[in-house]
């Protein structure tokens, strides 16, 4: 009998799934597919939190697969080896699976998949899932289609699903076995749908209230955000589920009251929107991953970053107290919101001044919810390599005070501050003992801020006064900007490419 491949990647569920729906439209046989690649976990932004998450996503699917009566099958290899081996095992000729916006090794593996099945006679057909467009011309009229494609009927489960005998699913391998390393990461957000609906079902009902105004503190933020990010990432959840949840829950709300709901809704609704924009750069352009995204700010840094100040920053031991609270939280948590992500590259790149690539690394392996088409983007845009967005750096000491006005997630987070007075707690070689803290129990600030700063502030304009670089930046803003109206909503025109250069996108936040 005729045999489909479905194979999930970034798609764990049986909801609102196109690639299943269209499976389950045969006639013949579904064999559920899930390809552990040891290639994937080796690359340097994987980690044993994410691969986690993914089994715990697994382990849902699995279970839901089954009752449709097609059990999922977990395979260990290469994807190309795999998908050989069943495809001459089954005499299956179909694979379908999503369109996957990843990191630059999926992107590899994909297109070698594509010529595998190319040259073997193996039809292979990719739908997408989400608000990015393959193969995009234009950004001109991208918000329509991305709109028109979150506003379509979901994909309902199919009733049932013809699977092949013999087959019983399988045993999940573990992060040692997949030779990830030490990663217990305690404050971790599990995976699988079940824990994604209830995510949502609270926001849109109760935490999601206070979005609009909580959502930049770092205390309040854990809760008032939605913490759909890992779920959307991985696929528990679409972005089209989400987005016509929010839509039906705005309705229910109306527009007028002051009790917050109506203003957090229209917000966290436009920060769904900007995350397909973000994704749509990466898809657009793979090699964002790798390079600036202006080709004048290639090497600006040095590509073999301070290793001293590399290890100070990962570790949470610059002397900074809150960007050390925010790494630390990161690092036991594998979230933090998206201002105080910001700041930690923002830091690391104009301070510290290390290339994106060394500490963008680090961040995803640390964040649960790792989404290479945003942080990737997002990595350049706070480094301010894009050649087109405001270039922003923070004052990590001003973020403090502004952020954690009473000291508590950065006393949480750096105990050893614990005899600090208030006064002096995110700046506390200002404070009289600390000749007896600084270099012994906290380490002394590895660099002068405000110097730092300044030098940083020279470096980076000297870069736009370049010969060619008004132009090369008219490059990236017609392949990459948004074409937003004055109210930052998105239109379908083009937006003047004078206004879109002086006046560009300004930072965003993406807390979802």
């Amino acid at each position: 009998m005729d045999v489909t491949i479905l194979w999930f990647k970034r798609d764990l569920r049986i909801h609102d799934n196109p690639a299943l729906a269209l499976a389950a439209a045969g006639e013949g046989a579904v064999l559920p597919l899930y390809i552990v690649e040891p290639g994937l976990w080796a690359q340097p932004d994987a980690s044993a939190r994410q691969w986690r998450f993914v089994a715990e996503c697994l382990e849902g699917l699995s279970g839901a697969l089954a009752r449709l009566g097609a059990p999922l099958l977990v395979e260990m290899g290469e994807a190309v080896e795999v998908l050989a081996a069943l495809c001459a095992r089954h005499g299956a000729r179909r694979i379908v699976s999503h369109e996957e916006t990843g990191n630059g090794w999926t992107y590899a593996r994909d297109r070698a998949v594509a010529a595998w099945a190319g040259a073997n006679g193996i039809d292979w057909v990719e739908l997408p899932q989400g608000g990015v467009v393959r193969r995009l011309a234009s950004r001109d009229g991208w918000a329509r289609t991305r709109d028109a494609f979150v506003r379509a009927p979901v994909a309902a489960p199919p009733e049932g699903l013809r699977g092949l005998p013999g087959l019983a699913a399988c045993a999940l391998p573990s992060a040692l076995d997949l030779g990830l390393g030490f990663d217990p990461c305690p404050g971790r957000q599990r995976g699988g749908r079940d824990a994604a609906q209830e995510r949502l079902d609270s926001f849109l009902t109760l935490r999601g209230r206070d979005y609009r105004r909580a959502m930049s503190s770092p205390l309040s933020g854990a809760a008032a955000c939605s913490r759909l990010s890992p779920h959307l990432a991985f696929g528990t959840l679409s972005s089209r589920e989400v987005e016509q949840a929010t839509a039906r829950r705005r309705a229910e709300v109306g527009t007028g009251g002051g009790d917050g709901w109506p203003g957090s809704l229209k917000s966290f609704s436009a920060r769904l929107a900007w995350r397909d924009h973000f994704m749509q750069k990466l898809e657009s352009e793979p090699a964002l991953e790798q390079r600036c995204l202006h080709r004048a700010y290639e090497g600006l840094r040095p590509r073999t970053p301070d290793a001293g100040r590399l290890a100070a920053w990962q570790a949470g031991e610059t002397g900074l107290p809150f960007v050390d609270a925010c790494m630390r939280a990161l690092v036991h948590t594998g979230w933090l919101n998206f201002r105080m992500r910001s700041m930690l590259v923002a830091v690391a790149s104009y301070h510290f001044w290390l290339d994106w690539r060394a500490t963008g690394a680090h961040l995803a392996r640390q964040f649960t919810d790792y989404e290479p088409g945003i942080h990737w983007s997002q990595c350049q845009m706070q480094s301010g390599t894009t050649g087109m967005n405001t270039i922003r750096i923070y004052n990590p000491l001003k973020q403090g005070h502004d952020q954690d006005p009473t000291g508590e997630f950065t006393r949480r987070w750096v105990p050893e501050l614990a005899e600090v007075p208030d006064a002096c707690l995110q700046e506390p070689w200002r404070w009289s003992g600390a000749g007896r803290l600084l270099g012994r129990g906290y380490p002394a600030p590895i660099v002068d801020v405000a110097k730092a700063a300044k030098a940083a502030r020279e470096a980076v304009w000297a870069v736009r006064g370049r010969a060619g670089f008004a132009e090369e930046a008219a490059r990236v803003v017609a392949k990459h900007a948004s074409r937003r109206d004055r109210a930052g909503r998105f239109v379908n025109d083009r937006a003047p490419r004078r206004r879109a250069a002086k006046s560009p996108p300004a930072q965003l936040s993406l807390d979802l």
